[in-house]
């Protein structure tokens, strides 16, 4: 990332936007949410829509998703043994950090959250999130929703809440999807060669959630987001999938590509393409034989992993006589949830004031991102004029120093 940006030191973070290392008490673990049975599935997906004026009955063709697994979404079973998995690795470094888990449409909910943090005594909190990316539903809503909890509340001024930096450059994210693109590669290969096809042609295809290409081209702060050849949240996924391709030698001219799923929303409006369905039809007419599908832009096997990938895509490339392989997310790899102690470390000050780990490990050219962001950063275009209050950035109303 080349740009560099000027801010006021008082604020507390330099001209690269890393802020300075605090004492914490506490980490917030704060993620998307999802429902735990079939009755709350309407309800989830009312507060997911909330302010669109969806009917039900629109709801309802996105619930036929969750209703054929039960009502329940994979997140929250994920969620909580992710934070099992990042207290234990807290404690294995000895850093005594208890980690609080909410969520911004479904129980627990970050506001009880954060309710609960103040209850038991904690008065600075770092905040991890479930997205790895910058736009406005991976970054700037989770700064939204917590801003506007910490004034609903009646905790701003007297709960501090900061954020860890975009991460999908750091290499607790990346190298799980190194080891899972090389097995992978073998895998189609193998099963290729097994059915007679030796050296046929194989495409990874790196896959992220599609978004509106409004909220794309106002991802990132504009004068980084000037200096590339697409948008910052496209120019960050390509980043990332570079940074895997290098590391596997067996991946070396094997073709790649950038594709998106999970639209949604009203068909007249923009999104970022090509769908993966219409993208996998396209390479088997160019004589594709197998696809290894890289979900890069997601960090669990949430419900639209399992849903648009392991059914949708996968179904379609049975229609199209792919070989199907899919990486696995992070999860609770071991080396990701290693990277979230990292980035927790990064920020945390020790005895001396210090930070306990020096440096921001990188492994993507555009990283590392930055701690604070710049106004308007990941800004919603698409808005009814409410302007909500945001923590952890230079215009931030919010998040100020505990008393």
């Amino acid at each position: 990332m080349s740009a560099e940006f000027t801010f006021d030191p008082r604020g507390g973070y330099d001209a690269r936007g890393r802020m300075e290392p605090k004492p914490y008490d506490a980490v917030l673990l704060a993620s998307f949410g999802g429902p735990e049975g079939q009755d709350d599935v309407i309800p989830f997906l009312r507060n997911v829509t909330r302010g669109r004026g969806i009917p039900d009955e629109r709801l309802e063709e996105v619930a036929t998703h969750y209703r054929a697994n039960g009502g329940v979404s994979p997140i929250n079973a994920q969620n909580r043994a992710l934070k099992a998995a990042m207290e234990t690795e807290l404690a294995a470094r000895g850093i005594d950090l208890p980690v609080y888990w909410g969520n911004r449409n479904w129980a627990p909910y970050v506001a009880d959250t954060l309710r609960e943090i103040h209850a038991d005594g904690h008065r600075r909190v770092l905040m991890f999130s479930t997205s790895a990316y910058s736009c406005y539903s991976s970054c700037r809503q989770y700064r939204e929703d917590l801003g506007v909890a910490l004034r609903e509340t009646g905790l701003e001024g007297r709960l501090e809440v900061d954020k860890v930096r975009q991460y999908f450059d750091h290499p607790g994210f990346v190298e799980p999807f190194v080891e899972g693109v090389a097995a992978g590669l073998a895998d189609v290969r193998e099963r290729l060669a097994a059915a007679g096809e030796t050296d046929a042609p194989v495409r990874i295809v790196f896959v992220t959630h599609s978004i509106p290409t409004s909220d794309a081209e106002a991802a990132g702060p504009r004068d980084l987001a000037a200096e590339l050849e697409t948008d910052v949240y496209s120019a960050q996924h390509l980043s990332v999938g570079r940074a895997i391709l290098a590391r596997i030698p067996e991946a070396e001219g094997v073709p790649s590509s950038l594709v998106f799923q999970s639209r949604s929303g009203a068909p007249h409006v923009p999104w970022l393409e090509p769908d993966i369905n219409d993208a996998l039809a396209e390479y088997a007419g160019s004589g594709t034989r197998g696809v290894v599908v890289v979900p890069i832009g997601f960090v669990s096997d949430h419900m639209e992993v399992i849903w648009d990938l392991d059914t949708e895509a996968k179904e379609t490339c049975a229609e199209l006589g792919l070989t199907f392989h899919r990486v696995a997310t992070p999860g609770t790899h071991r080396r990701y949830v290693e990277g979230i102690v990292d980035l927790v470390s990064e920020r945390l000050a020790g005895p001396d004031g210090r930070p306990l780990l020096e440096g921001r490990a990188s492994e993507a050219d555009l990283g590392p991102w930055f701690d604070v962001c710049r106004p308007n950063c990941c800004v919603k275009v698409m808005r009814d004029g409410t302007v909500k209050p945001t923590i952890a950035a230079v215009d931030s109303e919010v998040g100020v120093p505990a008393t």
